[in-house]
């Protein structure tokens, strides 16, 4: 059974954000700009991950990104000045397990983000997509903040997306979706991001990424499919006010 990698952490944060970062996000990404007002970045001291807006004070990311982490969700203003949003509370699914990939086990690994105030109007929430199960050969859109290059830290900050098709390498699931193409994929700071369903709407959240040989990116981005968490994520955002 081939071993799947978790996004690499990213200690060089404060480069990935600087305004003289080049443009860059997923390897061999381009921009989106249709997509681009969904998405923001979760950030803490050591890394970021990426995040999308269901509401204008909720955001769902990686469980992996702020379970047990001070995490603030940054976003540039119109004016293009950095901007951090405390969480105001954040909610885990029951069914995450830390280090999962060591022990091969099972894990679900979305959250919501409650935010202390909205963000700005600018933000368009996203639409649930109701794809349950995936279909080898359709074409998904992976998108996020992570590295265009791998390695180098300066290359994120930017939101890039990439269309992938499906692959079943372990046959259909009712949990995951994976995406292949050579060169292409999720990076570091891709985790928690959206890959948007051929409907156009949030099909999964970004979670694992493989490389080929030494490399840790660009082969292989493994996401959680949305649809069949509904329910938590309804309830989660009915128990806020926020749907």
């Amino acid at each position: 059974m081939q071993r799947f990698r978790r996004l690499p952490g990213m200690g060089a944060l404060a480069a990935a954000l600087g305004a003289a970062a080049p443009a860059g996000a997923i390897v061999q990404g381009g921009p989106a700009p249709e997509l681009a007002p969904h998405t923001v970045m979760v950030v803490e001291r050591q890394g970021f991950c990426s995040a999308t807006a269901l509401a204008p004070d909720v955001v769902l990311t990686a469980a992996h990104c702020v379970a047990g982490k001070e995490v603030r969700v940054f976003y540039r203003d119109a004016a293009n000045a950095p901007a951090f949003l405390a969480p105001r509370a954040v909610a885990v699914h029951p069914g995450y397990v830390k280090g999962a990939e060591q022990s091969r086990r099972k894990s679900i690994d979305l959250a919501l983000v409650r935010l202390a105030e909205p963000l700005p109007k600018g933000f368009a929430p996203a639409a649930l997509s109701e794809a349950t199960r995936p279909t080898a050969g359709e074409t998904w859109t992976v998108a996020g903040y992570g590295l265009q290059t791998e390695g180098e830290p300066r290359s994120g900050g930017q939101f890039r997306a990439a269309p992938l098709p499906v692959v079943e390498p372990y046959g259909p699931s009712s949990i995951l979706v994976w995406l292949k193409s050579p060169g292409r994929g999720a990076c570091t700071g891709d985790s928690g991001g959206p890959i948007f369903a051929p409907d156009g709407g949030l099909g999964a959240v970004t979670v694992w990424a493989e490389g080929t040989g030494k490399s840790r990116c660009g082969a292989l981005t493994q996401g959680v499919l949305v649809a069949p968490q509904r329910a938590w994520i309804d309830k989660t955002l009915a128990g806020w006010g926020a749907r």
